[in-house]
This record gives C-alpha cells, structure tokens and sequence, in this order.
C-alpha cells in the first residue's frame, strides 16, 4: 500500500465511523451516538495529528512552500474541530435537535477537505516528500 493510498484508506475508515454515528442518532440510540462519535473523533484527531505533525512539515520543508495549501489545510482541520466541538456537546444533551445539521455541515466540509488532499496536496506530497511511507509510518530519516 502505498503513502497515499494509506492517508485515502483512513479518510475512508473516518466516513465510515461518521456514517456509524449518523446512523445511531436517526435511530435515536443516543448512547450508541456517543459512543460511535467518541470512535469517528479519535480517530479524526489521529489522521489530523499525522498530517499536521509529520506530513506538513515535511512537505514545507522539501518545498520551502509554508503558507500555501499546507496552510489551508491546517485551518479546515481547525474548522473540523469546532463542529465536532458542537456535535459533542450536542450529544451531551444541549440540543441533541441540532446534530443533524451540524452533521450535514461536518460532511460537506470533510468532503472538500478530502477532495483537495486526495487529488492535490497528496499527490504534491508524494512526488516531492522523500520516503512519504516511512515518515508517516514514525521511521527516522
């Protein structure tokens, strides 16, 4: 498998865990909800902190490129992390009535987001990070 097709696979597992806790709250297993949200969040924030720790640096560092898509991505990632911030508290019980919509905004969003890393920065990545799968697997340069 390779660098990028690993980063894709996780977009993927992420929809899925999504998927899962959309599911719950239609059916109104609001136990079940949090318990698939805690899963879809964890692992978000583990693919977000590969990215933002590992991938972008590198990919700064092989292009001397700081403020570009790197950039944008950060602030999606941020973007991300407020709605799941509202989706949380709404599966606490502030308003369980306004997960649906914050889902839908999560969803479009995430979809964006994947679309530009899947079909631009990724490839970017690929052709000018050296040993991308090493990197991301944790090896020492």
């Amino acid at each position: 498998m390779t660098a990028v097709n690993r980063l894709i696979d996780e977009h993927r597992h992420c929809d899925d865990l999504f998927a899962a806790t959309e599911a719950a709250v239609q059916a109104g297993r609001v136990g079940e909800a949090k318990e698939a949200f805690a899963g879809f969040r964890t692992q978000m924030e583990a693919h977000f902190r590969l990215e933002e720790e590992r991938l972008f640096p590198a990919f700064e560092q092989a292009t001397g490129i700081h403020g570009g898509p790197t950039q944008v991505m950060r602030s999606e990632h941020a973007d991300m992390r407020a709605l799941m911030d509202e989706m949380e508290a709404s599966l606490s019980g502030t308003g369980l009535a306004t997960f649906p919509g914050l889902a839908e905004t999560l969803l479009i969003l995430m979809q964006q987001h994947n679309m530009k890393e899947e079909n631009i920065l990724y490839p970017m990545c690929q052709a000018h990070v050296p040993d991308m799968g090493a990197l991301l697997a944790g090896e020492p340069a």
